[in-house]
């Protein structure tokens, strides 16, 4: 059976967006408009959904990065910031980006704790993951059979 590691990120991505859309417990807060995902960001996200991007992504992300605290997951989505005539640093994403999605998805019942050293999947959410994931990878085969890999 494919998992997640089997399919193109951006397509799984894509796909359980569209699928947080549906649970009720996920919706944007009033500030996402208006804010930026961190400072090494100059705009805020171009995209209006975002925030079922970002949920989706962290999904993906924890499914296939193990137990990751806030830290990790805000060093992870951080990035370069310019100095002036000096060498970019880098500089962690927002913290309120990354932690009210993963409360909303643990209060979806796709996310729990796992002692101090993070966030896990559930169960639920580990099979909903690896369904989309069967979804997409059986679409590819129907599109370029040349992909499979299990015989």
């Amino acid at each position: 059976m494919p998992t997640v590691y089997d399919v193109p990120y951006d397509i799984l991505i894509k796909r359980l967006a569209e699928h947080l859309h549906k649970v009720p417990q996920i919706s944007p807060p009033a500030w996402t408009p208006f804010v930026k995902t961190g400072s090494h960001a100059e705009r805020s996200p171009q995209e209006k959904d975002w925030w079922y991007t970002r949920c989706a992504s962290l999904l993906r992300k924890i499914y296939v990065h193990g137990p990751m605290g806030l830290s990790d997951l805000e060093a992870s989505y951080g990035g370069r910031t310019s100095v002036g005539y000096a060498q970019s640093h880098h500089r962690d994403a927002g913290g309120a980006a990354i932690r009210k999605p993963i409360q909303q998805l643990e209060s979806a019942g796709l996310v729990a704790k796992k002692g101090n050293k993070g966030r896990v999947l559930t169960s639920k959410g580990t099979s909903l993951l690896d369904r989309l994931a069967n979804e997409i990878f059986k679409e590819q085969i129907k599109v370029k059979p040349e992909l499979v890999k299990y015989s």
